[in-house]
């Protein structure tokens, strides 16, 4: 008998072909059969007629590698039909390294407040070697499969310490002994390294406002761990410097060459706003690095407009200027106060606001909008549409702003891919995923859980991409690039399955929401709701954790999912 029977759904295997009518059969967590009708006995018969079925949705970009500790459900992104997720992004991992450290790493990337980081690292860390980590992670009652990545900024504050980590270069025991921990950890079963040059991506702690440790290393240490990748055939993911072109001669360096190819992807491919031709680039670069130089490389790309949301002067936004990275890093209103009181930092705020050098965020005045504010009429509104009311120059007004209401003033802004035509053609692009979502980072300033029920809904309303086509690109096709034993439809798979409504799917992408979420003990949370009536199902191992928005309680206090390792 099996344990469950979903019938009569058009099933989908995450390949690509063509959808087929028929039955799935499941029995212990794994498909035993697929067939146009199965006439068998099962203790649970779905009827799955007029839905998709789908393989669970694989989300290639996230940083749950806090979270999992505390609610190893993650619900937020398992009710959007997503079972399998990578973690370890951007050089940010815990595998290695005291509580604390990784607490300076992680809590000025992520916007998460620095109590609850500390907190959950306190209660979780105690493995002392990234294998021992795995074993961890295998003992966590996971909601979705796990993939983890090996962080370089752990790796390099643990081996050098994290004063020297972020002030000078390693002797040539320390860079051994790097390889030799990176070594054991692929073995063990990461299934990649990554590594961060974003010079957005900053301290917090002691070390407040240096960046963090990855993006001190130089060409010959990066080389190093990319040879390791390309070595075993793992993913070597790379955040580069917007700002700096040599960082992306050295990428260049390491994704090309004779014989094996590095598994190699990048981060990102966006419709930037400050820079309208930006986007046509990506498409000739992949084209010679994959085609002529013998590369191996794959782009991310964001499946919706790149929203952010802002609190005053903290925000993520800022980080690119300097004396924005200032405001970030003030502990408090007060010490921020301070800071605009005095006239020389509000005179070089608004040179560098003004300046077009080292620009990814566009800093256009009529394109951030008041989201809410102490000043009621200012909600709805442009800062330059204010700035025009009041009859002041927009910068002087939005300084002011920011100095008189401080975190009471809340503000949005899209930043990149908030044109449907260049959105459509880097997520139809062969060598872009489309699947950067950031999930777990950034709480307070973005949500996008939902990316792969975007694309869905885009190739719907436009036809860009068939259904079969669209479900491929973030389940197997994911899969197979980054080597794992998921995103697929057969016999002998893991039950990881989602039931779609396809009429449903005929909406717009849904606008992020905040809530206040218990995870974060009450904090505030960007999210998505707009999928319950797409979602009808998600199964995971074989066990239904999502009805029609509904969260079965056994997520997050089973073990439904696992730690995937290298296939």
């Amino acid at each position: 008998m099996l344990d469950l029977l979903i019938q009569n759904g058009l099933i989908f295997d995450g390949l690509g072909s063509a959808p087929v009518r028929g039955d799935v059969g499941i029995q212990n967590g794994r498909i035993v059969e697929i067939a146009p009708s199965l006439p068998v006995a099962a203790r649970e018969v779905v009827d799955a007629s007029g839905l998709w079925v789908t393989p669970g949705f694989i989300d290639i970009h996230t940083h749950y590698d806090l979270e999992l500790e505390i609610a190893p459900g993650l619900s937020e992104s398992v009710r959007h039909g997503v079972t399998s997720v990578v973690i370890g992004n951007c050089s940010l991992s815990i595998a290695i390294g005291e509580a604390q450290m990784l607490a300076d790493i992680f809590q000025r990337v992520e916007t998460l407040s620095h109590r609850l980081i500390a907190k959950w690292l306190n209660k979780s860390l105690s493995w002392q070697t990234p294998a021992e980590y795995l074993q961890h992670l295998q003992q966590l009652p996971l909601g979705p499969n796990v993939a983890p990545l090996f962080g370089h900024s752990a790796l390099r504050a643990y081996v050098m310490g994290l004063e020297r980590s972020l002030t000078v270069q390693p002797s040539k025991f320390e860079l051994k002994l790097m390889q030799r921990i990176t070594a054991d950890a692929l073995d063990a079963g990461f299934f990649g390294v990554s590594i961060d040059m974003f010079p957005w991506h900053r301290m917090s702690g002691e070390w407040q406002g240096y960046t963090i440790p990855s993006q001190h290393a130089k060409y010959k240490e990066y080389a190093m761990l990319a040879k390791l990748c390309r070595k075993r055939d793992r993913v070597f993911q790379v955040t580069p410097n917007l700002h700096k072109l040599t960082s992306f001669v050295d990428i260049l360096r390491m994704g090309s060459g004779i014989g094996k190819p590095l598994r190699l992807t990048i981060l990102s491919a966006l419709d930037a706003v400050h820079d309208r031709k930006l986007w046509r680039i990506f498409s000739p670069i992949l084209f010679i690095w994959n085609r002529i130089l013998n590369g191996n490389v794959r782009f991310q790309t964001l499946t919706e407009p790149f929203t952010i949301y802002s609190d005053g002067p903290v925000t993520p936004l800022f980080e690119e200027f300097s004396t924005g990275a200032q405001l970030n890093g003030c502990k408090s209103r007060q010490e921020r106060q301070q800071l605009w009181q005095s006239e020389a930092f509000r005179r070089q705020f608004r040179q560098e606001w003004n300046s077009k050098w080292r620009k990814s965020f566009h800093r256009q005045l009529d394109l951030m909008e008041v989201v809410d504010c102490p000043e009621a009429s200012w909600q709805g509104l442009s800062f330059a549409e204010i700035a025009r009311r009041q009859q002041q120059e927009p910068v002087d007004l939005f300084m002011k702003a920011l100095q008189t209401y401080d975190t009471d003033l809340r503000w949005v802004a899209t930043g990149a891919n908030d044109r449907l035509k260049p959105r459509l053609a880097m997520m139809r692009h062969p060598n872009i995923f489309p699947g950067f979502t950031d999930a777990g980072a950034h709480v307070r300033n973005l949500g996008y859980y939902d990316g792969a029920l975007s694309l869905l809904k885009q190739a719907v309303a436009t036809n860009f991409l068939s259904p079969e086509v669209a479900i491929s690109r973030v389940t197997g096709e994911p899969a197979r690039w980054f080597r794992l034993d998921t995103g697929v439809l057969k016999v002998g798979a893991k039950a990881d399955i989602v039931l779609l409504d396809p009429n449903a799917l005929n909406q717009p992408i849904s606008p992020q929401v905040e809530i206040l979420d218990p995870v974060l003990d009450g904090e505030p949370r960007m999210v998505k709701r707009g999928s319950d009536e797409i979602v009808q199902a998600v199964y995971i191992n074989g066990v239904r954790v999502v009805s029609r928005g509904k969260v079965s309680d056994r997520l997050g206090r089973e073990r439904l999912g696992t730690v995937l390792f290298p296939c």
